[in-house]
């Protein structure tokens, strides 16, 4: 074996590298002579080595955020003064602020399938959980937010109302209803999100939709009753300020005439008066399909979310679905006196537009009621999956590590002796 010194390109960045010629004999013939090449090449800064994804066993559940504090920005706030900063630097030029679909005003060609998918499956996820309350039972606290899917509510002492003091905490639970699985997150509708904004006084002049239709509505959906503005020359702006509208054009008055049938398909509003019982052999079939559609609905969401702008209050719970938000005072959060009841506007985010409602994982519906003192044992899913998984449909596997199914649930008697 014989050691040959091996020259590497200056352009790339190699480690030690060695080459070896050998030569293997046998008793009658020789075999030809191959090469060993070893070389290890550094990588650069901005390529990367792929490794197998660790799929995580358990997870925790996602924090509750403070009620006396204000959410935290989606995007850096370094971020946020920096694009501002460079906003005004081209204002200081007399530069128009460059923009690109739909922030212009324009329809984006790409995600016009995207928004009639979403809103296809928004309507087949309100049919099925409608059809799904018939035979699974879904209790709401009746003073706070909790949510149980179970036969009986759970024995948790965690409830959160104005009157839990007398009940030592304990949750005061009722029927639920669609609005208790999937939270009622609704917008205004606006003919032209870049014209008028909708004003404090002016408020009741637009109607009230969820914040999904309204969407898939700007995305490129057409609603006969919500007519919405499509432009063909786009807006032109100077900093903050709109110097071009691609044209004048008079909004149409408000409808307000009696919900039609293609409204009441993605309202949530007593939904399952509107669907009868299904057949018990369905029932499995029917669940797949809405967890199905939940999650493309979810993922057709933030794919939307992406080019068109949302903004969410970051004290309450209010989104809304354009450029800019209302200035309706309607926020009572946290020192809205300060902000004379104005909304504290910021980008939004997936779960805010789409809650997911997280409840408890019950593993055995025939089983004893969840208890107070097994509690960390218990996992948590979403309200909508939940549903469907007692109703026959398969855990998608991006919620298992939260529902915790690895965990063996001692007896209470047990759970004292466990560290």
């Amino acid at each position: 074996m014989v050691f040959i010194g091996y020259h590497l390109s200056a352009s790339n960045s190699y480690s030690s590298t060695f080459k070896f010629k050998f030569q293997q004999f046998d008793k009658c013939r020789s075999t030809l002579p191959g090469v060993i090449i070893c070389a290890n090449r550094k990588l650069r800064p901005d390529e990367s080595v792929w490794r197998p994804k660790q799929s995580t066993q358990n997870v925790d559940f996602p924090p509750k955020l403070p009620k006396g504090k204000k959410k935290p920005y989606p995007i850096p706030f370094n971020e946020i003064k920096q694009a501002a900063k460079m906003e005004r630097k081209l204002t200081s030029k007399g530069i128009e602020k460059p923009l690109e679909p739909p922030k212009n005003g324009l329809l984006v060609p790409d995600l016009v399938p995207v928004a009639y998918e979403v809103f296809d499956a928004w309507k087949l996820l309100i049919k099925g959980l409608s059809e799904l309350l018939h035979v699974i039972p879904v209790y709401g606290c009746s003073e706070c937010s909790e949510v149980h899917v179970a036969p009986t509510g759970h024995c948790i002492l965690d409830c959160e109302g104005r009157t839990s003091s007398t009940r030592h905490s304990s949750h005061a639970w009722v029927k639920g209803t669609v609005n208790d699985i999937i939270v009622p997150i609704e917008s205004y509708h606006l003919f032209d999100p870049f014209g008028r904004r909708v004003m404090h006084d002016t408020r009741f002049e637009y109607d009230r939709i969820p914040a999904v239709v309204e969407l898939c509505i700007q995305a490129g959906v057409d609603i006969p009753e919500f007519p919405s503005r499509r432009r063909s020359n786009p807006i032109r702006m100077f900093g903050k300020k709109v110097i071009d509208k691609g044209g004048n054009l008079e909004e149409p008055e408000s409808l307000h005439v009696a919900k039609s049938s293609a409204i009441l398909d993605f309202d949530t509003y007593r939904a399952c008066e509107r669907f009868p019982p299904p057949p018990l052999s369905d029932i499995p079939k029917i669940a797949q399909e809405t967890i199905d559609a939940y999650q493309i609905v979810k993922k057709g969401v933030r794919k939307l979310m992406k080019k068109y702008t949302v903004k969410a209050c970051g004290y309450c719970s209010e989104v809304h679905v354009g450029p800019w938000g209302h200035n309706a005072k309607l926020c009572g959060s946290f020192k809205h006196q300060w902000r004379d009841g104005k909304h504290g506007w910021q980008d939004a985010t997936i779960d805010e537009v789409l809650p997911p409602n997280y409840v408890w994982h019950v593993r055995d519906i025939n089983g004893p009621p969840i208890q107070s003192k097994l509690k960390r044992y218990y996992g948590k899913a979403p309200a909508v999956v939940e549903v469907c998984v007692q109703a026959g449909a398969s855990i998608p596997v991006e919620y298992k590590p939260m529902m915790r199914l690895d965990i063996v649930i001692p007896d209470t008697d047990e759970a004292a002796m466990i560290a």
